[in-house]
């Protein structure tokens, strides 16, 4: 036996085995087509090794019931959106001619994402890490009752620290203190770094935890929220999470620019409830016991309404994705966005498109510098589409831009932790805050035009100039998209 007819017969098993793994693996789950193709073409390039990325990368999240909710809390769920169907539209949409505008939007929240809506919040807007930081901090110094926080990232570098010597010392004052990670985006901090907490009470839970802190095989489904209640009265929503680097210090990124909301108000009910499903779904106990958190009631905190809206694998509908394709068709005058990705799939495009050849005026700002080299080009290459349409594309030039934030007709803004990508979209877990309020979108309106003053413009000549490495760069990012 010739070792030319022993390497065909390896070949021919390794094509033969890399199919039945296609077939196997691809067209036996419900998946988006562009992702369909994108996976084909790792495998087919990447023969049986594609398969083992496809275990850590692409399999899809079983999604019934996913929170392991009893069927009494979803009827008390059900219970609650439809007495806002029926009740909060007649006493409060009815009443608010912003509320009436975007009617079918609320009603959509509603109905998607079970985003019940309050009106008596008060916000306040964070654009820097150490204001942020620095309220946070003293938020949880104050704590009588509870803490819950969650974060994709937590380094244990000096805030790392910073934020767990105040929990520590809430904990140790009797306060109950839970701490929710993601154990990918919390890769490089160690589980002992949390000891002295949980040897002082405090609570940790690991969302999606590795094996042997070295295989995952949920790299894709991350839990991308940042959260923090105090006392059931006080939460934290955006897009900081907790390093250095998000302070300013590090000399790779430089300044972080970002977009936080410290709410007060029923909001932070909502808010609350998108915590405890996490929390629990991490500790895989069921959600019930709702009686052991706090809910604290402090009517007339402000007057913004607002819309918790969250989004995830573990449903089959884009909830945030489709919240954004709405404002930006419901636009009339502009429609601003931050994010430090643009990855969109057709429909996000198409309705971007639709808004330009409707006359409105669509910017876009994105980082003039990459963090994930693949993701910054596809970036580019989707950003330049939209040139030929009219739209404005910005290049945030003060260091970093990370803020996840839409701002449409300087009246109805969100802020959250969604970037315009497929991860965001339908992989990763996610949350939004959605404000109806004219106040709080100009006071988001007017720093995007300060960002303004230091990003510099893609213009369709500058981006006709790109070399052709560049354009490789892009068309190679380009196809990968589906899957970055």
């Amino acid at each position: 036996m010739g070792i030319g007819y022993i390497i065909t017969l390896i070949l021919s098993i390794t094509i033969v085995i890399n199919l039945l793994l296609l077939v196997g693996v691809l067209f036996f789950e419900r998946r988006d087509i562009g992702n369909t193709w994108a996976w084909i073409l790792v495998m087919v390039f990447i023969p049986i090794a594609g398969f083992f990325i496809y275990l850590f990368l692409g399999r899809n999240l079983k999604q019934k019931n996913f929170y392991k909710l009893t069927d009494e809390e979803r009827r008390e769920i059900d219970t609650e959106v439809n007495h806002q169907l029926s009740t909060v539209y007649r006493e409060k949409v009815q009443q608010s001619p912003l509320l009436k505008k975007h009617e079918e939007l609320i009603h959509m929240n509603l109905i998607s994402s079970d985003g019940l809506l309050s009106t008596d919040n008060d916000i306040q807007i964070f654009e820097d890490g150490h204001k942020k930081f620095d309220s946070l901090i003293a938020d949880i110094q104050s704590a009588e009752k509870e803490v819950n926080v969650q974060y994709y990232i937590i380094q244990s570098d000096a805030l790392g620290t910073r934020l767990r010597d105040a929990l520590i010392e809430r904990a140790k004052a009797g306060v109950k203190v839970r701490l929710l990670y993601d154990e990918v985006g919390s890769k490089r901090t160690s589980p002992k770094f949390f000891d002295e907490l949980r040897a002082v009470g405090g609570e940790v839970e690991v969302f999606f935890p590795s094996f042997f802190r070295l295989i995952n095989f949920r790299v894709n489904n991350r839990n991308h929220r940042k959260l923090v209640i105090i006392d059931g009265r006080i939460a934290y929503i955006g897009g900081f999470n907790v390093g250095d680097e998000y302070l300013g210090l590090d000399k790779k990124f430089g300044y972080w620019r970002d977009t936080h909301l410290r709410i007060k108000g029923k909001a932070v009910h909502h808010i609350q409830g998108k915590f405890i499903l996490d929390w629990h779904r991490a500790g895989n106990n069921k959600p019930g016991e709702w009686e052991e958190y706090t809910f604290t009631e402090e009517p007339n905190q402000g007057m913004s309404p607002i819309q918790v809206v969250s989004s995830g694998p573990d449903s089959v509908t884009e909830h945030l994705k489709n919240m954004y394709i709405k404002l930006i068709l419901s636009a009339k005058r502009s429609v601003y966005i931050q994010t430090p990705y643009f990855i969109p799939d057709t429909s996000f495009m198409d309705a971007c498109k639709i808004a330009l050849l409707s006359g409105v005026d669509v910017r876009i700002m994105i980082p003039c510098k990459p963090d994930h080299p693949f993701v910054y080009w596809a970036t580019w290459a989707y950003a330049g589409d939209l040139l030929d349409y009219g739209a404005k594309i910005l290049l945030y030039e003060n260091g970093f831009l990370h803020a996840k934030t839409i701002v449409v007709d300087e009246e109805v803004a969100a802020v959250g932790t969604m970037n315009i990508d497929s991860r965001s979209f339908h992989l990763n877990f996610e949350v939004s805050a959605i404000v109806y309020d004219e106040k709080i979108a100009k006071q988001l309106h007017r720093l995007f035009l300060k960002d303004i003053e230091v990003s510099s413009e893609l213009t369709p000549e500058r981006y006709a100039e790109r070399s052709l490495l560049i354009k490789f760069k892009e068309g190679i990012s380009r196809l990968l998209s589906p899957v970055l």
